[in-house]
């Protein structure tokens, strides 16, 4: 089979490579999409290299075909369309999975669609619920909101009922990003984010969970606002690792300060987000109250302009090759 490699110049190469032999928890599905995440960028300059044992290429979430079956399996049939949560290896014609990581394709979503779900799902998930514990009528703060991730978080959580806070770079991609449904969208070239979270507080409906991609210095200055007992997640950092911070407000109100990566939970964990994601957000996916956002599908060979579009941070939604 190919498999997407990266040379000694950080080039994409589609290359022939060894087909996966599946253990007896696995199966070997046939690949018809992958959807991009900035790991895969990360992963490419060598910064976020794929967990042991699994294959060295990127691609984090995949739609496909089930096409083989391990003897343990009963879950699966050969011919099932599903979609899956990977270490790596998705840039590839096939991948071995274990069949704790697949679920279903939601009805009515294609497959493109489908491939858009797993990791940007399951982080959401996990981020605004799990650890956010992120309820009805509480208010969420989702910065970056044109990114990939934000056009999963935000219909999301509005979907169980949240409101919606997030931030943008102008006035422009805000009323691109318009129809994900945040109550409040915040220009942070012209806007301080701080201040925005404090007129919040002082209205009576501070941030009671973060999801923060962004973090750096704006963190510090905004965490303060917060609603008593509130949880700031951390699950990257692209405006920076360093920030200020008071500690007064963290102690008085009770504050968690949380560091979350869905990459290095248990596989066990894993897949009990999955589950909780086919039970709990499926339905809303396939009644329509979430939808995934692609923002453009390119065939796999021009994966270098894929990365590009990222790179530029030209996409409202995901990106998605297809095999």
């Amino acid at each position: 089979m190919k498999a997407m490699l990266v040379d000694d110049d950080k080039n994409l190469v589609w290359t022939e490579v060894e087909d996966p032999v599946i253990k007896d928890d696995e199966v070997l599905v046939k690949i018809y999409a992958v959807a991009l995440n900035r790991a895969d960028l990360l992963q490419r300059q060598g910064k976020y290299p794929s967990p042991a044992g699994c294959p060295e290429w990127m691609g984090l979430e995949i739609s496909g075909e089930i096409v083989e079956l391990g003897k343990m399996v009963t879950t699966w049939q050969i011919g099932d369309k599903v979609c899956a949560l990977l270490g790596g290896g998705g840039y590839a014609e096939c991948v071995a999975v274990k069949y704790d990581m697949l679920m279903p394709i939601p009805k009515g979503l294609t497959m493109e669609e489908a491939s858009a779900l797993p990791e940007a799902y399951a982080t959401s998930y996990l981020n605004l619920f799990i650890e956010g514990h992120l309820e009805k009528g509480q208010t969420a703060f989702i910065p970056a909101g044109a990114s990939g991730l934000a056009s999963v978080a935000i219909p999301m959580a509005k979907a169980f009922g949240a409101r919606v806070i997030t931030s943008v770079l102008s006035d422009e991609i805000a009323e691109k990003i318009k129809d994900l449904g945040a109550d409040v969208i915040i220009n942070s070239t012209t806007t301080k984010v701080e201040e925005v979270l404090k007129a919040e507080e002082e209205s009576g409906t501070p941030v009671n969970v973060s999801m923060d991609c962004l973090s750096g210095e704006s963190l510090g200055k905004s965490l303060p606002y917060m609603a008593r007992g509130g949880y700031w997640i951390v699950i990257s950092t692209l405006a920076g690792i360093e920030t200020s911070l008071l500690l007064r407000p963290l102690l008085t109100k009770g504050l968690h300060l949380v560091g979350s990566m869905l990459r290095n939970r248990t596989p066990e964990f894993k897949a009990y987000i999955l589950s909780e994601l086919v039970k709990k957000v499926w339905p809303k996916i396939e009644s329509g109250e979430i939808k995934p956002s692609i923002y453009k599908v390119l065939p796999i060979e021009q994966a270098e302009e894929a990365h590009a579009i990222l790179e530029r941070n030209e996409n409202i939604g995901k990106v998605v090759l297809k095999v």
